[in-house]
């Protein structure tokens, strides 16, 4: 039985989201930006929100504004968001209505939502995900939260979302992992103007029958009645019970798709009074009456409910645009680490590979974070990764801190917002940098936009692992640079060491990052196997030993006279580049001073701007395919910045254009840069 102050309380909010989506659609040119409603889906939302406690997680998606007034949002905050304006609490005017973020005690935690359909589905999962290994912390005496009652996560999906391969990924990692999670599936047969009959097979509940270990249930999710007490089981049994579910509730679309896709665009008169009958509030309505509540008592509510949606609306158009001098703020969370502290060539130290840089780096991490793991695919205990990169970890900390993962790249990446919303820090491994596209949906749409979009509320601190580059025939999908991928993305942050000591003291600034970082290792450095990167073993750092993220290193001087005689110049570059100039420079004694960038964003302007207005020279090295490359835009910045200084124009040398690295290996020769190729260019630059 339903308290009847729950029931005139959701009949209260059903009346308020009508009373919101009328008031907007009589205030067009006021409600200018884009946004949708929740017109038709009140029941379920509001049922589902009624669940839920300040420990809990939700993800609502953009139809999903009854439920943050089920969560205690207020007209006024939501309609702040709608006209995008500065006091927005969610994203201060940068994000769509009913976009929201929130981080509180009051209410549950909702991380950062994005618009791109079904992408919520793997950084919820993430949270639930992190929820089970924080409680499974907790069992084993290390307490990293205080909840004393169990989270459930909720996450809110269209039904047309469900096509989405991410969605499926986030379904297969819940079921294989028995996480904490509800997916709350509203289904009101339309996907912007494709029904359901013609974009899937089935519903999603039927979808998910083939995945052990997720449980589900269909619902009329117009029924406030049926809504409520089945989501009220479902929380509690997720609670106690701690296992995925499914809830596919029906519903009826009475808004439009949004305020720019307009109903009567491809709807017909037949299909709206169809899903007219089915409007939650005269539903809800009559029941009430039904038991005995007055007539005069629902007035009042309407009335009220509508008072407040006015006045609110007035307040809200009244409240100040944002400061535009705000635009910039929170693209990244402040990092702690600024400076290189620590020993970085300790005495009796033995030099080590980079690989093992990386190797030890992270089980020093590991031993001082209880809250770190590492996961992805194979780098679990059998194999320890593809490159043994992550040999023996599984053993000193256990399978429930460095596991593989399916083949699910997306995932990978991805749950990497939930895991770190909850406080834990994921470090986590593409294979091949040339296997990181599934994960760049997530990757840009969730990760990078996150602590912008949140106003700083939810950074998302992760370290990705992706090995990189080619040598020794590696062919064509396992040999890509994708450097200028990654720094077209705004919001993340990209490292390239070269050699063991960098790699070791990066990779602890780049842990200790409150932001995403990418860290690129070079497959042919990682062994010093490749002729000539001798010098990529180092002496290996002590574990105090840290080298903050956007700080370049000389790595070979030009000697004062060449400099004074305009006999010299600068080679900027980074990875494997750095062993084809420290090899070309032989063959030019004291004249040729080599910039090892190592980190290519944040990117060391200084030492940069520095070098090449001492010498006047430069050349730009890197192993990607040139044009429209990275290495291209840099040398444009450098053109502007140094134009006055130079004595000729910055030179850049990479990879012919070709669409993909070669499996022959001499045809990899003719395609990438080396040092010959480097010294050849040093030599026309020289004589200028």
């Amino acid at each position: 039985m339903i308290a009847n102050g729950i029931l005139l309380k959701a009949y209260r909010l059903m009346c308020t989201a009508k009373t919101m989506a009328d008031t907007y659609e009589a205030n067009r040119q006021t409600c200018k930006y884009v946004h949708s409603t929740s017109r038709g889906h009140e029941a379920i939302q509001l049922a589902a929100a009624f669940q839920l406690l300040p420990c809990d997680y939700v993800s609502p998606y953009y139809r999903d504004e009854s439920i943050l007034l089920g969560l205690g949002f207020t007209p006024y905050q939501l309609m702040l968001q709608l006209l995008a304006k500065g006091s927005d609490i969610f994203t201060g005017g940068r994000e769509y209505y009913s976009h929201p973020n929130y981080k509180g005690d009051d209410k549950p935690n909702i991380i950062h939502q994005s618009s791109a359909t079904g992408m919520q589905a793997i950084p919820t999962t993430g949270v639930a995900q992190g929820i089970k290994y924080l409680e499974k912390l907790k069992v084993n005496g290390t307490e990293l939260t205080d909840t004393s009652t169990p989270p459930v996560v909720i996450c809110s999906l269209g039904d047309a979302s469900v096509t989405e391969g991410e969605v499926s990924e986030a379904f297969q990692f819940a079921a294989l992992h028995q996480l904490p999670i509800i997916f709350l599936v509203q289904d009101n047969s339309w996907g912007i103007s494709v029904t359901s009959d013609e974009a899937r097979t089935t519903n999603a509940s039927e979808m998910v029958k083939g995945l052990k270990g997720i449980k589900r249930i269909s619902i009329d999710g117009s029924d406030f009645f049926q809504s409520y007490e089945v989501m009220q089981n479902v929380v509690e049994e997720v609670r106690k019970e701690r296992h995925p579910f499914l809830v596919h509730a029906k519903v009826p679309l009475l808004g439009h798709h949004t305020s720019g896709v307009r109903k009567e665009f491809y709807r017909t008169a037949e299909d709206l009074a169809k899903h007219a009958i089915d409007d939650p509030g005269p539903k809800l309505r009559r029941r009430l009456l039904e038991m005995g509540i007055t007539e005069e008592e629902l007035l009042q509510i309407e009335k009220e409910a509508a008072a407040q949606v006015v006045s609110d609306f007035q307040g809200a158009i009244a409240a100040p645009e944002p400061d535009p001098s705000t635009v910039t703020q929170f693209v990244f969370a402040p990092t702690p680490v600024t400076e290189e502290k620590g020993e970085r060539s300790p005495a009796g130290k033995e030099k080590i590979l980079m690989v093992d840089a990386g190797l030890f780096a992270i089980r020093e991490i590991m031993e001082q974070y209880p809250e770190a793991l590492l996961y992805g695919q194979d780098v679990g205990r059998r194999l320890g990764g593809v490159f043994r990169e992550a040999a023996t970890l599984a053993e000193q900390f256990g399978d429930h801190r460095v596991f593989n993962t399916a083949i699910q790249e997306a995932y990978i990446i991805g749950s990497t917002v939930g895991m770190s919303a909850v406080g834990l820090k994921p470090i986590v491994e593409v294979q091949f940098a040339d296997y990181i596209y599934p994960g760049l949906n997530q990757l840009v749409t969730e990760i990078s936009k996150s602590c912008y979009l949140s106003c700083g509320k939810y950074p998302v601190q992760t370290l990705i692992r992706v090995p990189i580059g080619a040598y020794g025939g590696g062919g064509p999908y396992h040999s890509g640079s994708i450097e200028t991928t990654l720094l077209s993305i705004k919001g993340i942050k990209v490292v390239y060491p070269s050699n063991a000591a960098d790699m070791k003291g990066l990779m602890k600034a780049a842990f200790l990052d409150p932001n995403p970082v990418v860290m690129l290792e070079h497959k042919g450095l990682y062994w010093s196997k490749v002729p000539g990167t001798e010098d990529g073993k180092a002496t290996e750092p002590a574990a105090d030993y840290i080298l903050p993220l956007g700080k370049a290193n000389t790595v070979l001087q030009a000697e004062e006279k060449y400099i004074a005689g305009g006999e010299s110049c600068c080679v900027i570059t980074y990875g494997m580049g750095v062993y084809w100039a420290k090899a070309a420079a032989k063959n030019f004694t004291g004249k040729v001073e080599i910039i090892d960038l190592r980190t290519l964003f944040p990117l060391d302007e200084t030492l940069v701007f520095a070098a090449v207005q001492k010498h006047g020279k430069c050349l730009i090295v890197t192993e990607e395919q040139q044009n429209n490359s990275f290495a291209e835009a840099l040398a444009g910045r450098i053109s502007k910045a140094c134009f006055k200084y130079l004595d000729a124009a910055v030179e850049v040398i990479g990879a012919l254009n070709l669409p993909a690295v070669p499996m022959n290996i001499g045809l990899e020769k003719e395609m990438l840069p080396n040092a010959e190729k480097v010294a050849a260019r040093l030599q026309q630059l020289l004589i200028n």
